[in-house]
């Protein structure tokens, strides 16, 4: 009887053991799950978002409602860009109709002009709809690229106006994207739709001049030690 006890004691302690140690493992698991999850919700979740969200500036006015539902700081700053977008490019694109002997180079300022046209009636029709005061003229940084190709003659001149507004498509590109995904007003997401499609044509026949240098679209991280441009085409970098 008493080794029965004995032996039974014996049981329950190794089995209260093999729980104990089980109860130990499950956790030490846990533990490392919670440690895996909290930095990928910290980091993957909204600075992630933050990372990749078009850059915009905020005019204060927070985020307001409208019937075509919120209109957000960030709706406003790409109305805004969209309508400064055709004060240059307008006449940018008139100018090279006018000015080029290339066909190429001609037609790519003939896409400017009716892309913008179009695009441009289209922005005001938005910012009415929206109660939003537009821009009236271009920017300082963009009246000095339409300075910079009054300036420029012949090759010069073409290979300027093909490299400032490839530049400036290829940025604005990304801007439209993100705001046709992530606005939830339905007339920016129209906007956006429409200007997602102008812009495309406009790099299409910006590229097809074969003029492109794909290098000098690319920003030069800081530090980066690179050699001054080529004579010929003193580009400054659009940011549009």
């Amino acid at each position: 009887m008493l080794s029965f006890r004995r032996s039974a004691v014996g049981s329950m302690s190794v089995a209260s053991r093999h729980v104990m140690a089980t109860g130990v493992v499950i956790g030490a698991l846990a533990f490392t799950l919670i440690a895996l999850l909290i930095p990928v919700q910290k980091f993957g979740g909204s600075n992630a978002s933050a990372a990749t969200a078009p850059a915009a500036d905020d005019d204060g006015a927070g985020t307001l409602s409208t019937a075509f539902g919120p209109l957000t700081p960030q709706d406003r700053d790409f109305v805004r860009k969209v309508r400064l977008a055709g004060l240059w490019e307008l006449p940018a694109g008139r100018q090279a109709m006018q000015r080029s002997s290339r066909p190429a180079i001609r037609t790519a300022g003939m896409h400017l002009v009716e892309g913008h046209t179009e695009l441009d009636r289209r922005v005001l029709e938005v910012g009415q709809a929206l109660g939003m005061e537009l821009p009236g003229q271009p920017s300082a940084q963009q009246q000095g690229w339409l300075d910079q190709l009054d300036k420029a003659q012949g090759p010069q001149y073409e290979q300027l106006f093909i490299q400032l507004l490839r530049r400036a498509h290829g940025k604005v590109f990304q801007l439209v994207a993100q705001i046709r995904a992530q606005t939830r007003n339905s007339q920016v997401r129209a906007l956006a739709t429409d200007a997602n499609n102008t812009v495309l044509d406009h790099i299409a026949v910006l590229e097809a001049s074969g003029l492109v240098d794909f290098d000098g679209l690319t920003d030069t991280p800081p530090g980066t030690p690179s050699g001054p441009a080529p004579a010929s085409s003193p580009v400054s970098r659009p940011t549009k």
